[in-house]
């Protein structure tokens, strides 16, 4: 991570986005924490925890985990608002740039109607 970036962790299902997690947050807090000998959970790990297994007990909604690094400035509301103007887009935007955690995609072409 560049110092001018910004690492949000991204969960959307078929309903939309569900979660957005400053990671770059949370590893400054992390950091701090260890330079104060405070000790602290792996917040970042436990969130990614939560998440995988909130998607594995759910796999009728076909979860979707990335990882993202965006420029310095933008904010999760700027993530909450692109996904709601252009949820498609937006989703097949993290997909090309972002790092795949988890995902239960379904392809188009497995979709059946009986």
């Amino acid at each position: 991570m560049s110092d001018n970036s910004t690492i949000f962790l991204l969960s959307w299902d078929q309903l939309g986005l569900e979660a957005v997690v400053n990671v770059s947050d949370l590893e400054k807090e992390v950091l701090w924490n260890t330079l104060q000998d405070k000790k602290g959970s792996n917040k970042i790990g436990q969130i990614v925890t939560q998440l995988m297994m909130r998607a594995r007990y759910n796999p009728q909604r076909h979860y979707e985990i990335y990882a993202i690094t965006v420029a310095e400035g933008i904010t999760e509301e700027d993530i909450r608002t692109m996904f709601e103007n252009d949820p498609q887009g937006s989703a097949e935007l993290v997909r090309e740039r972002g790092n795949k955690i988890f995902s239960d995609r379904v392809q188009l072409s497995q979709v059946k109607i009986t």
